[in-house]
């Protein structure tokens, strides 16, 4: 992830060059950078004497050690892999055993497979047999995952077949399968099983197949559950109440409820009586089926059994039912729920609190989700990683990483490591705001050890995607299939999807059609749909009908965002009448109009200035029961505003506020625009001032039509003027503020970002740099963010004020601030063009020290960057620097590096 480096100056870089980050603010705040090490710590790292497992072992080899200050010091910060590495050591037996217990009594240390597995090794090869099958029991019930069950299996297996003392008998078989069975894994299920059958010391009993009817039952494979049914009756034995209970299991999750309550009745007549886990089960498949009313009854129909039956429901069968209440938004009936569990004195579990948690997050109640996490652990639970993951969502849902990466903090303070489910929601969410940070959460998940999934390199390409960075996009797309995953319709709709949206069309088709060619991945609704509308947007309206044609001779059913892809084309051309026949075509083929369609259809009307039309249209929409949005609305307003009438944009916009549509910053921007167009710059103002009344930020690009406006004022008005940047004079600016003042208006932190966004993009850095001072001045307004110091950054690399940048990028990662890397790889290549190789390298290094995933500065800096540009010195030099500073690259990354700068003859 991303780490704050701590402030630094290099004696050789000159300090006397003068910049505006210089005047930052050192109230440094907690950075990405602060999330401390993610999964378990290496082994290389764990060989150094002063190690955790050293230090352990220094302790434990003295008298009385459990009453060392040392140990207790040391206790908070014991994991698992530590104590693993520890029993790899040389340790005694029964020292190890008497340690392994001791710190099990610790509430914050929970065994692995792996401590468990070492401690095995070790009993094992001492001749510890009978105390080695117990704790070969205890690793067995310690599985947590996939991984876990089938690292458990492999290590029985080996040890079994190397120490005869410790052979795997039928009730560590049976304890194995039910392993397994809790992951669904009936494939190695069988497999021992079968193993099982060849041992001639082992028989299976009635608890063997009824593991193997559980496995089976749970994926919902009710056929061969029977099979195993079958097979107990063969033995000689009788299907039992645990038999019909997973049979009741397997229905219910094969979607056949009419099979399993026929199940169900007929346990009476067998002598079994109807359990709470059979009616759970039931609960459970008929929630699955939505049919919660139903589940309701059934549950009332359960709690009269409870006197009869002495079936009493079990924290499960509430907490089933809580997850299906709160699933469709019935949260207060899910809370009578957890009343009744506390008065029939059933304490919630881990999975009560977790489904509350994320049903308080999907209600952006994150206050009532950090009070639930507090109770569940003053009630003694401890919250595992699922429970943490659903906090961690309902925050990067929201763009709030910085909490989730406090929640991170958190779960690691506590012993818990994040997954790959973590890993992927903290990616996703930074990939909405800024890629480079979520590849910096990547490289911290390679780093750590924890596997990426497909889901993983999937939400980092549609990030590097939509960012542009589509050279990225195709390496994370090599290192994936380099990893054995198999890209999917989702990794190439992310492509195809996003070069259409950049005017790369023709990228896009060939992708497309080398898909079609090895036939890997079938092309998808989206992924024409993106072409079509790409094939619109560049003028190729024709080419757009090809794709059309092309979708639907391969059974492709064109959806609703086809036709209006279509639709917008036409439109765009000026064919209004074509584009309607196209809407009656849509509807004739079974798919409705949504209010993207209708707004397309009145912009053009609009467009072509009949608003009587457009009128009619938008009244038609309105009784077809099509709600308008914000864009719908915004498309009047603008039309009215284009042409003068201001007080149908006013009507407008008090229209969508009755309606229930809240005017986005595009609504307001127009509607200044519109005042500012007519001279009235008091009412342009005035407009503002109710904008962030209602909660509206302003863009850049509000502030920059006021600043027009302004201009206008001063130096007259010009047609089609177009605000150049020695235009915006810092009087300009002050005026500007004095007047949101005048009017009510406070200018706040950020007012000040996005006047600064507007001025630099305008290319004029003097002005924004005395603009940044004056925030500075100001009282109450924090620290100037990271987005104002890019747009700066980004400014001084436009100019080619190479110097004054590099002096902002050093003050920004002084400050925990990530600089962009396309600026720095802009700054980095201007530099060494102007032959400032050493402040160049200085750039480079620090960049490195900020957290970078390195990969990623090796694939923008140096190979796209210096590499490309021709610059053969600085690319061999940035790639020894990197060399130098132990870098890690994967090895396509390592395969590009080696191989020299890309050509750039052809």
């Amino acid at each position: 992830m991303i780490r704050r480096i701590q402030p630094h100056r290099d004696a050789t870089f000159p300090a006397s060059i003068p910049s505006v980050a210089m005047r930052v603010s050192k109230d440094v705040r907690r950075t990405f950078c602060s999330v401390s090490p993610l999964t378990r710590t290496l082994p290389s790292e764990e060989s150094s004497p002063n190690s955790i497992p050293h230090r352990l072992l220094s302790i434990l080899t003295k008298p009385n050690w459990h009453k060392s200050p040392s140990l207790k010091q040391i206790l908070p910060s014991i994991r698992p892999s530590h104590v693993s590495s520890l029993f790899s050591l040389d340790l005694h037996p029964k020292t190890a055993l008497n340690f392994s217990h001791w710190i099990s009594q610790s509430p914050r240390f929970k065994h692995s497979v792996y401590s468990y597995a070492s401690l095995l090794s070790l009993l094992a090869s001492n001749g510890y047999a009978e105390v080695a099958v117990k704790i070969r029991s205890l690793m067995i019930k310690r599985c947590e995952s996939v991984g876990d069950a089938l690292f458990v299996l492999d290590t029985c297996k080996k040890m079994s077949k190397d120490n005869n003392f410790i052979k795997l008998r039928v009730e560590c078989y049976n304890t194995l399968l039910n392993s397994l069975a809790r992951f669904g894994m009936v494939d190695e299920m069988e497999k021992l099983y079968i193993e099982m059958l060849e041992e001639e010391e082992v028989s299976p009993n009635v608890y063997t197949y009824n593991k193997m009817v559980f496995g089976y039952c749970k994926v919902g494979n009710v056929v061969k559950a029977k099979e195993y049914v079958s097979k107990i009756v063969e033995a000689g034995l009788e299907p039992d109440f645990f038999t019909d209970t997973s049979m009741i299991m397997g229905y219910c999750r094969s979607k056949d409820l009419d099979s399993a309550f026929k199940v169900f009745e007929g346990m009476a007549s067998k002598g079994f009586r109807k359990n709470e886990v059979a009616y759970t089960h039931l609960i459970h498949g008929l929630c699955v089926a939505r049919r919660v009313d139903e589940a309701m009854e059934l549950f009332a129909k359960m709690k009269e059994d409870d006197g009869d039956n002495n079936c009493h429901p079990t924290v499960r069968t509430y907490t089933v039912l809580i997850n299906a209440l709160c699933g469709l938004k019935r949260k207060s009936e899910a809370l009578e729920l957890r009343k009744e569990m506390s008065e029939r004195g059933i304490t919630p579990n881990i999975h009560t609190y977790t489904v509350l948690i994320s049903s308080s997050c999907s209600e952006c109640n994150f206050e009532e989700a950090r009070e639930l996490l507090c109770d569940m652990v003053e009630r003694g639970l401890i919250p595992n990683v699922v429970t943490y993951n659903a906090l961690i969502n309902g925050y990067c849902e929201q763009g709030m990483m910085e909490e989730a990466l406090d929640v991170v903090e958190l779960m690691e303070s506590r012993n818990v490591s994040p997954n790959t489910r973590t890993y992927n929601e903290l990616i996703h969410g930074f990939c909405k705001k800024n890629v480079h940070k979520a590849m910096g959460v990547f490289h911290k998940m390679l780093e750590r050890r924890v596997a990426p999934s497909v889901v993983t390199y999937n939400s980092l390409i549609d990030g590097q995607c939509r960012s542009g960075n589509f050279d990225s996009a195709y390496r994370l797309l090599s290192m994936m299939k380099d990893r054995g995953l198999v890209p999917d319709q989702w990794t190439y709709n992310s492509f195809i999807d996003n070069l259409c949206k950049k005017k790369r069309v023709e990228e896009a088709r060939e992708l497309f059609d080398s898909l079609e060619g090895e036939g890997v991945v079938d092309a998808n609704v989206v992924m024409y749909t993106a072409l079509i509308d790409g094939y619109c947007k560049s003028d190729q309206l024709e080419e757009a009908k090809v794709i059309l044609e092309k979708m639907l001779s391969k059974s492709c059913l064109p959806n609703t965002s086809t036709f209006n892809a279509l639709i917008h084309g036409l439109c765009t051309d000026g064919n209004l009448s074509e584009a309607m026949l196209l809407e009656k075509k849509m509807v004739e083929k079974g798919l409705q109009t949504t209010v993207i369609t209708e707004t397309i259809l009145i912009h053009r009307m609009l467009k072509e200035g009949d608003f009587d039309q457009a009128e009619r249209r938008f009244e038609e929409m309105l009784v077809s029961g099509t709600k308008p949005d914000a864009h719908t609305y915004t498309t009047f307003i603008q039309s009215y505003c284009s042409v003068g009438k201001l007080k149908e944009a006013e009507v407008m916009i008090e229209k969508m506020k009755v309606d229930g549509v809240f005017p986005d910053s595009i609504t307001y921007s127009s509607l200044i625009r519109g005042y500012g167009d007519q001279g009235l710059t008091d009412s342009a103002f005035d407009v503002l001032k109710r904008m962030l009344d209602d909660g509206c930020e302003p863009s850049h690009h509000t502030f920059l039509s006021l600043l027009k406006h302004l201009v206008e004022m001063k130096h007259g008005k010009e047609n089609d003027l177009c605000l150049t940047s020695n235009m915006i004079k810092f009087d300009i600016v002050t005026e500007l503020l004095d007047r949101m003042v005048e009017h009510g208006v406070t200018p706040n932190a950020r007012s000040y970002e996005m006047l600064i966004k507007g001025i630099c993009e305008n290319g004029n850095l003097r002005v924004a740099e005395k603009v940044l001072e004056r925030m500075q001045q100001e009282e109450g307004i924090s620290s100037p963010s990271e987005s104002i110091f890019n747009a700066i950054l980004s400014c001084c690399c436009k100019l080619e004020m190479y110097k004054e940048a590099a002096k902002v990028v050093d003050e920004m990662i002084c400050v925990g601030q990530l600089p962009q890397l396309e600026s720095c790889k802009i700054l980095i290549c201007g530099l060494y063009k102007k032959e400032e190789n050493e402040r160049g390298v200085w750039v480079f290094k620090n960049l490195l020290r900020c957290g970078y995933y390195h990969d990623e500065i090796a694939w923008k800096i140096v190979v796209d960057g210096v590499g490309k540009q021709g610059l053969v010195e600085a690319f061999n030099e940035l790639f020894t620097v990197m060399k130098e500073s132990g870098c890690k690259f994967s090895s396509h990354t390592y395969a590009l590096l080696t191989e020299g700068p890309p050509d750039t003859s052809t």
